[in-house]
């Protein structure tokens, strides 16, 4: 499902961690559409600042494939942190990236 904040795109679902494979396939066929979209409405999808994260406890972490993800022509490694509107996300939901970069509880 793809969501548009000002000159952000963020396309996201949710499975199973053994299902983590289909649901790579079913975002990159997201981006397909909205790269699409996007050239008809004369703007461009950039791979370079594009990031994959996979959210899981650490736990269930361990069954997800850490393979990359298909956008457009290019693939994107997983990576386990990303900031999102100012708020950093971890991939296991600790939050410790954010507490760090803030000095929250510090």
């Amino acid at each position: 499902m793809p969501h548009v904040y000002a000159d952000d795109t963020q396309v996201y679902g949710q499975c199973q961690p053994s299902d983590a494979g289909s649901l790579a396939q079913r975002v990159s066929v997201c981006f397909d559409d909205v790269s699409a979209w996007m050239r008809a409405n004369r703007l461009q999808l950039n791979p370079a600042k594009t990031d994959v994260l996979w959210c899981a406890s650490s736990r269930r972490q361990h069954p997800i494939a850490a393979g990359p993800v298909r956008v457009g022509d290019a693939f994107v490694s997983p990576v386990t942190t990303v900031r999102d509107l100012g708020v950093y996300i971890d991939a296991d939901v600790t939050m410790r990236t954010q507490v760090t970069n803030t000095g929250i509880g510090l």
